[in-house]
């Protein structure tokens, strides 16, 4: 269903936790905005296979070759979340054209761009179909909102991204013990302040969430690889206790493990 000025095919949050691989190999029919929430993926950028990560926002156009891949390299997050529209319509054509638009950009967090976004999933998902006329207003709506978070986008310099890296990168290697923001900081060669905001700055999580992300995937792994015990997973993965992994897994996934472990 849409209007003569936005037609919205498809609009949903996705997540991901076994691997995937979405491919147009004769190009796109529709628009695509999608942002990236949570994990890690790779997409096709300028034939060139890049990685996208939270905060990252993907714009392709009817006709360009789209191809997107979660969970194909050796890494420790093995999932990946995101926001994704589908859509064509006289005013998506208008809206596009008003200024260049990269494929892949880093955008500011904006709480009212998410909130945008789930009311127009949650009205495209009616039995009906949804409001054609409320489509197009939250539509607009988000399409605005997105020019708004790429404009107040911090650049980011080269200096801070190796940073972030390294940060990331000690996380990684360290996920199965605990993890102190003040090792972390030392490990960076930078205070903690600096550390927790140039983290969040960079990957769009926070250091300890992140490290919460590689826990996760680590049991997953574990869960559908092994036959230890939930409570030994817990252990291994440097939850600590099988209480406080239920509680997580449960927040993130929406099911407990032993359910997530039978449904597999």
């Amino acid at each position: 269903m849409g209007t003569t000025g936005v037609d919205i095919h498809l609009s949903s949050f996705s997540r991901h936790i076994q691997p995937f691989w979405h491919l147009f190999r004769e190009g796109l029919d529709t628009y695509i905005i999608r942002l990236q929430a949570e994990g890690e993926c790779e997409a096709l950028i300028d034939g060139e296979m890049v990685p996208v990560m939270p905060g990252d926002l993907l714009l392709f156009r009817p006709g360009e070759l789209y191809d997107l891949r979660i969970g194909e390299k050796e890494s420790p997050l093995g999932f990946s979340a995101d926001y994704y529209v589908m859509c064509t319509g006289d005013w998506v054509d208008e809206w596009w054209n008003k200024q260049v638009r990269a494929k892949k950009s880093r955008i500011a967090e904006d709480s009212k761009l998410h909130s945008i976004w789930q009311q127009l999933i949650l009205e495209k998902r009616r039995i009906d179909g949804g409001s054609p006329e409320i489509l197009e207003a939250l539509f607009k709506a988000l399409c605005l909102l997105l020019d708004r978070a790429i404009f107040e986008a911090p650049a980011a310099s080269s200096s801070s991204l190796l940073q972030g890296l390294k940060i990331k990168n000690y996380v990684e290697e360290h996920a199965t013990s605990p993890i102190r923001l003040e090792d972390v900081a030392r490990h960076a060669g930078i205070s903690v302040t600096r550390t927790v905001h140039l983290f969040k700055e960079q990957f769009g999580y926070s250091v300890m969430q992140y490290a919460l992300q590689v826990r996760l995937a680590m049991a997953l792994r574990l869960m559908d690889n092994s036959n230890y015990t939930l409570e030994r997973i817990a252990e291994e993965t440097g939850f600590g206790s099988y209480t406080y992994f239920h509680r997580v897994f449960r927040e993130r996934y929406g099911v407990a493990p032993g359910v997530y472990r039978r449904r597999s």
